[in-house]
């Protein structure tokens, strides 16, 4: 599995369709080197700001409400 550090510079939009929900965002991604403070896990990494966490925390409630009011009144 190949481990990345993704450092999100900002978000742009987000949208839903067919179950997913889809960010547009700036970032910098780059190979991450295995290191041993992780004791074999190999994950990646997202880093943002709190600014940036606030706004992707905004834009996933929008398009969680926006599927919530697609469905019918006995599946709410």
């Amino acid at each position: 599995m190949k481990t990345f550090s993704i450092e999100v510079q900002r978000f742009q939009a987000a949208s839903n369709s067919h179950g997913q929900i889809r960010a547009r965002v700036d970032a910098i991604v780059q190979p991450k080197p295995a290191s041993a403070d992780e004791a074999g896990q190999p994950s990646s990494s997202l880093v943002m700001t709190v600014e940036n966490a606030r706004v992707l925390v905004l834009l996933l409630k929008a398009q969680l409400a926006e599927i919530d009011a697609k469905k019918a009144r006995s599946q709410r």
